[in-house]
């Protein structure tokens, strides 16, 4: 028999919709999914409104000296004019060739310098719009994959670092600091010491929650712990990779204390769930329902306390928090050992 979890604002977990008949008929997945997404959102908060996204399909602010922030509402980019040349860092297909199109907009001055946040494409998937004959930078890590993965789109980097190297071009420079896996192995700070500018992509979510299931991170403490290593750069700029607006060391914060707030949320209701109301309709004996049914009922517990203390401060509260409670919760068992009813058996 097929169980459902919901939210305040009755997001399913489970996407088998259609209870009626459950043994007559299979989970109708689709119908769940179209009633999820007919289900009203919260409003948008003004902190997670950015600039208007021109009809060229960007937006574009000089964020320091001579340093460009690129956005489309949804991806961003960076980039720094220095007088030898331009350094780009990740080229989103999403923005694809309006990045040289904004480029064009404020130098004549070729790339010279490119350089690879990480290895994801929805963040460098466009990478071969740059010339191929310059250096294109990388951690060990990301270089590894790229060259393993052979994507034409995204070519090789030749220049690769295992913790840090700093990119001097003219009157600019750029350090790239690898601390340890978080969203991805390889993904890294990159920082502008003179213009105070810090990029991190795919960890901070400037004005929102997180993405679903904590980003996707490979490293969910590693996740955590970046915020804590950003705040160690002095900077009043951030680019962030996502979403519609740069970043400031106050994102930074708030978006910690969220974290904060869901972790020790989560960590209480692996323990509190009520394990018998739980199970009581579930197939005991489909050990995937027992383990779906649990963790479904931890992540909608945590829901349940956290949207309504972030739904008006952070945007999609309501959307992503259910499954970066459970992203959250697997951590916590995984990764911390808070196990719950499932700990050392006595």
């Amino acid at each position: 028999m097929s169980t459902t979890t919901t939210t305040d604002n009755q997001t399913p977990t489970n996407l088998s919709a259609d209870t009626t008949n459950d043994e007559a008929r299979p989970p109708d997945f689709s119908t769940a999914a179209k009633r999820r997404r007919e289900m009203p959102t919260a409003p948008v908060p003004e902190i997670a409104k950015g600039p208007e996204v021109s009809s060229a399909g960007y937006a574009m602010e000089e964020i320091a000296d001579c340093i460009f922030w690129l956005g489309d509402g949804q991806y961003q980019s960076m980039f720094v004019v220095s007088d030898e040349g331009v350094i780009a860092v990740d080229a989103p297909p999403t923005l694809g060739n309006n990045i040289l199109r904004a480029m064009r907009r404020v130098t004549k001055k070729p790339v010279t310098h490119v350089v690879y946040s990480h290895q994801h494409s929805d963040h460098v998937g466009a990478m071969s719009i740059f010339p191929d004959n310059v250096p294109h930078y990388a951690q060990r890590f990301t270089a590894n994959r790229l060259s393993s993965l052979a994507d034409p789109l995204r070519p090789v980097p030749t220049e690769v670092f295992d913790d840090t190297l700093t990119i001097d071009v003219g009157d600019h420079s750029l350090r790239l600091d690898y601390g340890g896996a978080n969203h991805t192995e390889g993904n890294i700070f990159i920082y502008a010491p003179h213009q105070r500018v810090l990029m991190l992509v795919d960890v901070i979510f400037p004005g929102w929650v997180p993405f679903s299931n904590l980003a996707l991170s490979a490293n969910v403490p590693g996740f955590i712990n970046a915020h804590e290593q950003a705040l160690t750069y002095d900077f009043d700029k951030l680019v962030s990779g996502h979403v519609t607006r740069p970043g400031t060391p106050e994102d930074v914060h708030v978006q910690l204390e969220y974290v904060t707030d869901l972790r020790v949320t989560a960590e209480a209701a692996l323990s509190s769930v009520d394990l018998g109301k739980t199970m009581a309709p579930v197939d005991t004996g489909n050990a995937w329902a027992v383990f779906r049914a649990y963790l479904d009922a931890v992540a909608a517990q945590t829901a349940d306390e956290l949207v309504p203390r972030w739904k008006d401060r952070l945007g999609g509260a309501d959307v992503f928090t259910l499954p970066n409670a459970w992203a959250m919760a697997e951590s916590l068992r995984l990764d911390l050992n808070s196990m719950g009813p499932f700990g050392i058996t006595p």
